[in-house]
C-alpha cells in the first residue's frame, strides 16, 4: 500500500486483471485509490474541466494511488467500478436520484445501494486483451481489442471536433476505428478505416454483441418498487452522483 498521509483502500477490478500486460501494475487485478478531498471536489466544479469533458479522468487521477497507474490505463468496466468506489468513499454508498418507470414513463425520486452493484466478469478463458471473430454475413476475420480510458478519451476529441464543423456525428464507425485491430490479418489503418465505415449493419450488430458478451464491468441496474410495482431500472449517472450535496 502507498504511503500517504490520506486513508485510502484496495479495490477489486471486473477484469481480474486479465487485460493488461503481465508487468503492468493493474495486472494484479487491484488498484488502490483515496478518500476524496477538499482538493478532489475543486475538480469536481472545474468548469473548465467540465467544458472539456475531463473531470472524470482528473478526479481519478487525483485518487488512484497505485504507482505507474492513470486513468488512461483502465479498461473502460474497470474504470467504471473505479469511478463507483471512488463514489462510495467519498460521500456513501446511497444514491438518490430521479429516475423514469420503463413502461409507464412515470418519474420518482428513488434511493440506490451502489455498494450492491455486481461485476460483470471477464470468461474464465479469457487471459489478454486481443479477442477474434468471424462476422456472419461477410466472414471476414476480425481481431478487436477493449477500450481503454486512453482511447474513449481521443474518441470524444474526435467526435467533439466534428460536431464543431457541424459534421454528422460518426461515434459507431470512430469507436470501430479504434477497437478492429486486424481484418483478415491485415493491421493496416487502411483497411481498419476501411471495414469501420463500410461494415454491413448485421456484422457490425454482431461484433458489437461480441464486444459486449467479453467486456468486463460493474452492473449499474437494480430493482426498485414505483408505480405499484418492482422493475428492474439502469441507474442513471446524474450530476449528483458525484455531488450529491451540492448548493447553490
Amino acid at each position: 500500500m502507498t504511503d500517504n498521509k490520506f486513508p485510502s483502500e484496495v479495490i477489486d477490478l471486473p477484469s481480474g486483471g486479465e487485460l493488461y500486460p503481465k508487468e503492468h501494475p493493474l495486472s494484479s487485478g487491484k488498484v488502490e485509490i483515496k478518500y476524496m478531498t477538499a482538493k478532489e471536489e475543486d475538480i469536481l466544479t472545474s468548469q473548465n474541466l467540465i467544458k472539456k469533458g475531463l473531470v472524470v479522468d482528473k478526479l481519478l487521477d487525483s485518487l488512484i494511488l497505485t504507482e505507474g497507474v492513470k486513468s488512461d490505463d483502465l479498461i473502460l468496466g474497470d474504470k467504471n467500478a473505479v469511478m463507483v468506489a471512488a463514489r462510495i468513499l467519498a460521500y456513501g454508498p446511497e444514491y438518490t436520484c430521479q429516475v423514469t418507470h420503463p413502461t409507464t414513463g412515470g418519474v420518482s425520486t428513488q434511493i440506490f445501494n451502489l455498494a450492491e452493484c455486481p461485476f460483470k466478469k471477464l470468461p474464465k478463458d479469457i487471459t489478454e486483451n486481443s479477442f477474434e471473430v468471424t462476422l456472419p454475413i461477410s466472414k471476414r476475420k476480425i481481431k478487436f481489442s477493449l477500450l481503454t480510458g486512453k482511447d474513449e478519451r481521443l474518441i470524444d476529441e474526435e467526435l467533439n471536433a466534428s460536431k464543431k464543423i457541424g459534421a454528422v456525428s460518426p461515434e459507431l464507425t470512430t469507436r470501430l476505428r479504434y477497437l478492429i485491430k486486424e481484418v483478415d490479418g491485415d493491421n493496416t489503418q487502411s483497411v481498419i478505416n476501411e471495414i469501420s465505415q463500410n461494415i454491413l449493419s448485421r456484422d457490425s450488430m454482431f461484433l458489437r454483441e461480441e464486444i459486449k458478451k467479453v467486456s468486463p464491468d460493474i452492473i449499474m441496474e437494480q430493482e426498485i418498487e414505483i408505480g405499484g410495482e418492482t422493475v428492474k431500472v439502469n441507474i442513471p449517472m446524474t450530476v449528483g452522483f458525484f455531488w450529491p450535496n451540492s448548493w447553490g
